[in-house]
C-alpha cells in the first residue's frame, strides 16, 4: 500500500467532459485533447463520467470509441455507467465493440439502482415497462455473463446463403470481462464487488453507516470488505477517486479561483447529507507536496494501490492542462509514481 516511501503504482485522472449547449462538439473536442494531454503526460488511466440529461458526456462509449483512434497506449474507463439507463445485451456488444477498437485498453464502470429523477423521466425511459424493470444487482451480473460469453439467444448457425448467427455476443473480446469495475459508496455494495470478482471503483462519495462520519475510515472499511469478499483477497483490485487540485504551476488568479471552489463545497463535507446519509470527502488544494502528505495520512488512500483522481467540474481547459501537468509531474512523483513511456 502507498505509505511513504512506497509507489503508487497507477495514476489515472477522471472528466466530466463539459460542454455548452450552443455548441456542443467544441466541449467533447475538448474533453477528447485532455485524453490525448493525458497519454503524453505518461498517465496510467483516463476516465469519463456519464451524465444523462445534463451537459456533460452523456455517451461515454461513443466518446471513449473516438479516442481509441486518437490514442494508443493510456487505459480508457467509465465513472460510472448506471445500469438503469441501459439494456445490458446492447450494452454489453458496445463496450466489445470500443474493447476491440482499443486493443483491450477499455475499462468499463457501472452501478445500479433507479434512475436519478426517476418519476420525471420514466415515462421517456421506460414507457411500457417502468414498473417491472430491475434495478438490482442483478442487472449488473447479466451484463457480466453477457461480456463473458453466456449465451444471448437459443439459436445459431447459418440461416440462408451468408448469414451467420452467433449465440453470443459480438463482438467477444476475451478479457473485458476482468476489467470492469463496480462504483460503490457502501460495505454492501463493496462486498458485493468482491463476490463477483469484479474491481471496486470509489469515490469522492459514501454512504455514511453506522455511528462514523469519518470518511477515509468509512472507505478503508469498504476497500476491506472487497478484498475479504474477493477470490483475489489482497491482490483484487481497487481504485481511490478524490479531488486534487495541485497549485505549484497556477496563476494568482487560478489559485484564487480554485480557493473560492473549494470554499463553496467545503461546507456539504462536515455531515452526512440527505435521506441515504451521504458523506463526501474534502477536496484536495495545495502544492503537490502538500496534497501527497494529506493522502499518506488518509486510511482509504493506504488501502490501495491506485488511484483516479477526479478533475474539478467546472474549470476551463487550460486549468485542466495545469493541473495535470502538475500531478503528472510533482504529485504523481511525490507519491512515488513513475509515468508510462
Amino acid at each position: 500500500m502507498p505509505l511513504p516511501g512506497e509507489p503508487l503504482e497507477k495514476l489515472g485522472f477522471l472528466t466530466i467532459g463539459l460542454f455548452d449547449e450552443g455548441d456542443p462538439r467544441a466541449g467533447h473536442e475538448a474533453t477528447l485533447q485532455i485524453i490525448e494531454l493525458g497519454e503524453r503526460l505518461g498517465f496510467a488511466s483516463a476516465w469519463v463520467r456519464n451524465r444523462h440529461l445534463q451537459y456533460g458526456i452523456s455517451s461515454p462509449v461513443a466518446v471513449l470509441a473516438a479516442a481509441t483512434q486518437r490514442t494508443s497506449r493510456i487505459e480508457l474507463g467509465t465513472a460510472v455507467i448506471p445500469l438503469a439507463w441501459e439494456n445490458p445485451l446492447r450494452l454489453a456488444e458496445d463496450l466489445a465493440t470500443v474493447d476491440v477498437l482499443s486493443g483491450g485498453r477499455l475499462n468499463p464502470g457501472v452501478s445500479v439502482g433507479p434512475p436519478m429523477h426517476w418519476e420525471d423521466v420514466r415515462a421517456a425511459l421506460y414507457p411500457d415497462t417502468a414498473d417491472v424493470e430491475d434495478f438490482s444487482y442483478e442487472r449488473v451480473a447479466r451484463l457480466l455473463r453477457l461480456v463473458e460469453g453466456a449465451p444471448a439467444s437459443t439459436f445459431r448457425g447459418m440461416e440462408g446463403v451468408v448469414e451467420e448467427w452467433s449465440d453470443r455476443v459480438q463482438p467477444h473480446s476475451p478479457g473485458l470481462r476482468s476489467r470492469i469495475w463496480y462504483g460503490g459508496g457502501s460495505e454492501r455494495s463493496a462486498r458485493w464487488a468482491g463476490e463477483q470478482g469484479m474491481n471496486l471503483l470509489t469515490s469522492s462519495v459514501v454512504k455514511a453507516e453506522g455511528n462514523s462520519v469519518d470518511f477515509a475510515a468509512i472507505q478503508a472499511a469498504q476497500i476491506r470488505a472487497f478484498r475479504v469478499a474477493h477470490p483475489a483477497g489482497e491482490a483484487a483490485r481497487a481504485s481511490q477517486g478524490l479531488v486534487v487540485i495541485p497549485t505549484d504551476s497556477a496563476s494568482t488568479e487560478q489559485r484564487e479561483r480554485y480557493a473560492a471552489y473549494v470554499d463553496a463545497r467545503t461546507p456539504r463535507t462536515r455531515s452526512p447529507q440527505g435521506p441515504a446519509r451521504l458523506l463526501f470527502a474534502r477536496d484536495l488544494i495545495g502544492t503537490s507536496e502538500e496534497i501527497a502528505a494529506q493522502l499518506h495520512a488518509d486510511a482509504a488512500f493506504r488501502e490501495v494501490r491506485e488511484v483516479v483522481f477526479a478533475l474539478p467540474f467546472s474549470f476551463a481547459a487550460d486549468d485542466y492542462e495545469q493541473l495535470l501537468t502538475d500531478i503528472a509531474t510533482k504529485l504523481g512523483p511525490a507519491l512515488g509514481w513513475a509515468p508510462t513511456a
